[in-house]
């Protein structure tokens, strides 16, 4: 009885440690999220460091590191720096009103269909002057939610390098030490050895694929599309690259949401090269990278449906921010693959039964003696 007593009290005190260290982190969760999975990603070359450098871990995680910052945190800062200044600009000049959204309109609503124009009278949007303020009040808006998103990310960039630091501290650390932090916490987890390993094959697969798959055809619809800007002139085309990039990280609508409505817009206006040109390229090169390259790097055995990815990715960035991408695919990946694990389990346990219940001898009844006479 004592014994029961000290073991139930012990697993309650690992339980609230384990929950007061995961509070501990959670300030930097982004930081720590982001060091696994460059470890994940950028492990091959860590282990071909390691044969090369003759065993030597810490210098060879500290080339990966360099490798690092090199590949993804350099470029990405100076995309990140020529964004903020691209969508400065823009919103300057749509501020000064340097651009006249009048003549626009103008040109869309001469273009469009008679039946258009009256279906558009429904909603109020059949004259220049409520077309007008309708956009006043959206720029209005943009306006001071770009003011506020500046004034909070002047205010977090100490938090920006700080968690960078804590980024890349943590990652040289599981550069050198992530093959026995694994089996430390092969040996920890309270599941069995299976599921263990199943759990964290399934983790590191589902993140390598997530984010490698899903970030590599991104860069390549925003590189294309942000380039067709460029070549036809259109303003602000990396902004407009970045923001396909973004948006192709969800299935079915993705880049769509961007390149369309220029291209129509070029089309209304009487720009039919420039709109033709877009429209080809969003079609027939856009549209068609997710189909032809997301099997071969994400891998069927990870595809989730579309519906699912979407769902996962939209609630995970809504939850967690730019995080979520990540987190909530991840999330809805391992519910499928528990469920289904425990799903088999539980056909192979039945079908034991009854294989089982099939070789067991059948029970003989004894035999009743018939009574003659009294």
């Amino acid at each position: 009885m004592r014994r029961s007593v000290q073991d139930n009290s012990f697993m309650v005190m690992v339980v609230l440690v384990t929950i007061a260290f995961i509070w501990l982190l959670l300030p930097f969760y982004g930081a720590v999220l982001w060091a696994a999975i460059l470890a994940l990603l950028f492990n091959p070359l860590q282990r071909w460091l390691v044969v090369r450098l003759k065993g030597r871990r810490n210098l060879a995680a500290a080339l990966s590191l360099v490798a690092c910052v090199c590949i993804v945190v350099i470029p990405g800062s100076l995309i990140l720096a020529s964004l903020a200044q691209e969508a400065t600009a823009l919103y300057n000049r749509l501020s000064r009103s340097q651009v006249d959204l009048v003549t626009i309109v103008e040109h869309i609503r001469d273009a469009l269909p008679t039946y258009v124009v009256d279906m558009l009278g429904n909603f109020q949007l059949d004259s220049i002057e409520q077309v007008q303020a309708r956009i006043t009040s959206f720029v209005a808006q943009a306006a001071q939610m770009v003011a506020s998103r500046a004034l909070s990310i002047g205010q977090g960039t100490a938090q920006l390098f700080v968690s960078l630091g804590v980024m890349l501290y943590v990652l040289f650390f599981l550069f050198r030490d992530g093959s026995v932090i694994a089996r430390i916490i092969r040996r920890a987890s309270p599941l069995s050895d299976f599921h263990t390993d199943y759990v964290l094959r399934k983790f590191a697969t589902v993140v390598k694929a997530t984010v490698k798959g899903n970030v590599i055809i991104a860069i390549l619809q925003g590189t294309i599309g942000g380039l067709a800007f460029w070549f036809l002139g259109i303003e602000a085309a990396l902004l407009w690259g970045v923001l396909m990039a973004v948006l192709s990280l969800l299935p079915a609508i993705g880049s769509f949401l961007v390149w369309a409505p220029v291209a129509f817009y070029l089309l209304l206006t009487g720009e039919y090269v420039r709109g033709g040109i877009l429209l080809a390229v969003g079609v027939f090169v856009i549209s068609l990278i997710d189909n032809l390259l997301r099997p071969p790097l994400v891998g069927k055995d990870t595809r989730l449906p579309d519906y699912v990815v979407l769902v996962s990715t939209l609630g995970g960035i809504s939850l967690l921010g730019i995080n979520g991408f990540v987190i909530g695919p991840l999330i809805a990946a391992l519910f499928f693959a528990v469920w289904s694990l425990f799903a088999s389990q539980e056909r192979l346990r039945e079908a034991k039964q009854e294989e089982r219940r099939k070789m067991d001898p059948i029970p003989i009844e004894p035999k009743q003696v018939e009574r003659t006479g009294p």
